[in-house]
């Protein structure tokens, strides 16, 4: 009789109520047995919910691979259109018009996704990549925190360096897809310590195309607009991420950019000198007395004017710009992460021209010395240059064929103590994120 009553107050639980219970009691037992471990990641999992409460609509996505590191997802704006892969977080496409009104690609790279993968196997150019989790160069793969020294795999140069951050570097990880609509799109990483980097790390990089007028944009030109967001979870680390792109502006109409594409840097008075190897030094120079003023961009200057100056600028033997310039912002008006315009390219040949706006301390620029014309420029921008000209263009990437714009921090600024970079390179769990912003703006002239 007494066992009855007991069990009538179940009566009111339906199923779907108990397993609710369930979960809710198997969820608060996990966090009081585990606080201690996961109080790091808190922080990092409050700043990804905005992101799971928004709802993710069909994307433009088109190509999909049955791996879905290389499903090619298309975001797009009037004059505008952008191609991008999980694999690296990286760009594939960037399509906007030339004076004419024609369309024209102006990113290197691939056609085929899952030529990506064998790019990183072969020759590794880390096409359109988001590389890290520290870009560019670290010298002996080593650096200090706290007194507290440490070491990372070296994968250049025989051993003497680590660049993009070691032999698997953010460029090569597959990166999960998160909200993305027609015009937006996000990926996310964790790095649990990748390539021995202390403590953990979790990344955002939200690609973004619009032609809204702004006050930013009082013509309304198609811009593209990266925010790459890293926040460090459990231990102090180096952090510096940055875009790897490499622009053609004149589509592979010329077989290099050299007599086309001009280049101007206004703010960009000093540059990082560097060894035989492209490691820093530790010294700075003035652009305008060095190399028979080859660095000085202050003014618009063609790429290829003084480009004959630069022998062994970047590294021995070598011919060319591979070089860190630092964005001097005025102290009195400009904060020293303030959005600016940096760097000014246009090309002759299309009219295209491309202004970045970033909150970056420097600019490293490369102008693809090394590429020796084996890899081929992408079939749909021959096809497209037969179409247009009636000849294909360059069919292979040449020497001097492209130029590549890192907006990023002093480049291995974690081992120049002198420079005092560390607010902006080296971050903690009770540190704001490090957040590296750019907007790509394209014109024409």
């Amino acid at each position: 009789m007494n066992a009855a009553p007991r069990f009538g107050y179940f009566r009111c639980f339906t199923p779907r109520l108990l397993s609710v219970f369930c979960v809710v009691f198997l969820f608060i037992t996990a966090l009081l047995g585990l606080r201690m471990h996961l109080k790091p990641f808190f922080t990092a999992a409050l700043t990804g919910l905005p992101l799971l409460a928004q709802a993710a609509p069909a994307s433009s996505s088109s190509d999909s691979s049955e791996d879905g590191r290389f499903t090619s997802y298309t975001i797009s704006a009037e004059g505008i259109t952008v191609k991008a892969i999980p694999y690296g977080a990286r760009l594939t496409s960037v399509l906007v018009n030339d004076r004419h009104g024609h369309v024209q690609d102006v990113l290197t790279g691939y056609d085929d996704p899952i030529e990506y993968l064998h790019d990183t196997e072969t020759n590794h150019t880390y096409f359109g990549a988001t590389v890290g989790r520290y870009a560019n160069r670290i010298k002996n793969g080593t650096f200090s925190i706290d007194g507290n020294t440490y070491h990372i795999p070296e994968n250049e140069h025989d051993g003497e360096d680590t660049l993009h951050g070691g032999f698997v570097g953010y460029d090569a990880r597959n990166w999960t897809v998160g909200p993305h609509t027609d015009s937006s799109i996000t990926f996310s990483l964790l790095d649990e310590g990748f390539q021995n980097f202390p403590g953990d790390v979790i990344t955002t990089v939200t690609f973004t195309v619009d032609n809204e007028v702004t006050a930013e944009n009082p013509k309304g030109l198609p811009q593209l607009t990266s925010r790459i967001v890293s926040e460090a979870l459990t231990k102090k680390t180096p952090i510096m991420l940055a875009n790897h792109l490499y622009w053609n502006l004149n589509a592979f109409k010329k077989q290099n950019v050299l007599k086309d594409t001009t280049l101007q840097m206004p703010l960009s008075t000093r540059y990082i000198g560097a060894d035989g190897i492209e490691v820093p030094t530790g010294e700075i120079f003035e652009v305008s007395n060095t190399y028979g003023g080859a660095l000085d961009f202050t003014q618009p200057k063609l790429i290829g004017k003084d480009i004959e100056k630069t022998e062994n600028l970047c590294g021995t033997g070598c011919t060319g710009y591979d070089t860190c310039w630092i964005t001097d912002r005025d102290p009195g008006y400009s904060a020293p992460n303030s959005m600016v315009s940096s760097i000014t390219m246009a090309s002759d040949t299309t009219g295209i021209s491309l202004d970045v706006i970033t909150n970056q301390a420097a600019l490293q620029i490369y102008t693809c010395n090394s590429q020796n014309g084996s890899i081929k420029t992408k079939k749909s921008q021959q096809e497209r240059n037969q179409k247009q000209d009636g000849s294909p263009g360059a069919e292979y990437v040449e020497q001097y064929g492209c130029v590549v714009i890192e907006t990023e921090d002093w480049i291995d600024g974690i081992n120049q103590p002198e420079w005092g970079r560390d607010a902006y390179q080296i971050v903690g769990p009770a540190d704001p994120p490090l957040v590296n912003w750019a907007v790509y703006q394209f014109g024409n002239c």
